[in-house]
């Protein structure tokens, strides 16, 4: 009895000591990430989560942040809903007009087919949408659902409910302040990063698209991807607004990193009215990234 007894003590007092150190490495962690946020003068928003079992780190957990072209995602989230009940099919055919393509919007395919007037498929669309964050498709892909009501009452039917998308990119470009129309929040943008890991929106067809426009794509270079080891699979798509009066209103990246044990790590970082710069803003996702990548095993 008195054995049973010692050996009950010592598990104890083994399961408290391993509970403390957790915890403090925990908090450690934590403080690392408030460090990297508050070295940019921004408004910086921060959702970290192991997707196998629901370990987060926030800062500013619930504040309302400016997507830019985060909402992307949400829109090809969309989509994707529609060609899975047969609204939609990928390999139809949208006609692109020459005016859809006189606009100075940032474009690859305005860049690629300047005059217009040819079929492209809604499965490169959605692709240049995403891939190449490309704001011709993307507001292509609005007027085909219907406009960004459509996507919103999507989102809200998704459970998604700290997020709110009201204008298209054309809209956004004309005036400042619409940028902040189109907002989320860190914990929402998580929440969102999991349901697409879990894969169980779609059929898996377009669950296999969508990994792979996410994960190509020239876009975000110096950003979650910036100090990961060359090869790192990361799925993500990224945001950037323009200045004003020496203040970049929007430096996004919102992403899945596969660490090379298979675990996976939803990263969320966006930065909002900042007075640094494009690099200084990179480099705070950038520093975000890796030190996720080392606390979670990545090393």
């Amino acid at each position: 009895m008195q054995n049973n007894r010692f050996f009950g003590a010592v598990l104890a007092f083994c399961a408290i000591f391993l509970w403390q150190s957790t915890y403090a490495q925990n908090a450690v962690f934590q403080q690392r990430i408030e460090q990297i946020a508050t070295s940019v003068r921004a408004e910086v928003g921060v959702g970290i989560l192991n997707v196998a079992n629901g370990e987060t780190y926030f800062v500013n957990k619930t504040k309302h942040l400016p997507m830019q072209s985060v909402f992307k995602l949400h829109l090809a989230l969309a989509v994707l809903d529609q060609v899975d009940k047969g609204k939609l099919r990928l390999d139809q055919k949208i006609f692109v007009t020459e005016s859809d393509m006189k606009t100075d919007l940032y474009s690859p395919l305005r860049d690629k087919y300047p005059k217009g007037n040819l079929n492209v498929s809604l499965r490169d669309l959605v692709r240049y949408s995403v891939s190449e964050s490309d704001n011709v498709a993307c507001d292509l892909l609005f007027g085909l659902l219907g406009g960004p009501e459509k996507v919103q009452q999507y989102l809200q039917q998704m459970g998604i409910k700290e997020v709110s998308v009201a204008n298209i990119e054309v809209q956004i470009q004309k005036d400042w302040e619409t940028q902040f129309a189109n907002w989320t929040t860190p914990q929402a943008m998580l929440q969102l990063l999991k349901k697409v890991n879990e894969r169980k929106l779609f059929s898996k067809s377009s669950h296999d698209f969508l990994w792979d426009i996410m994960t190509t794509g020239p876009t975000g270079a110096n950003r979650i991807k910036s100090l990961l080891p060359k090869g790192t699979v990361v799925a993500h798509k990224t945001g950037t607004s323009g200045s004003q009066n020496g203040v970049m209103g929007a430096v996004n990246d919102a992403g899945i990193v596969v660490l090379p044990n298979g675990k996976r790590i939803a990263i969320v970082v966006f930065v909002a009215n900042s007075k640094g710069d494009i690099k200084a803003n990179e480099a705070v996702i950038a520093q975000i990234s890796k030190a996720t990548w080392d606390y979670f095993g990545g090393k």
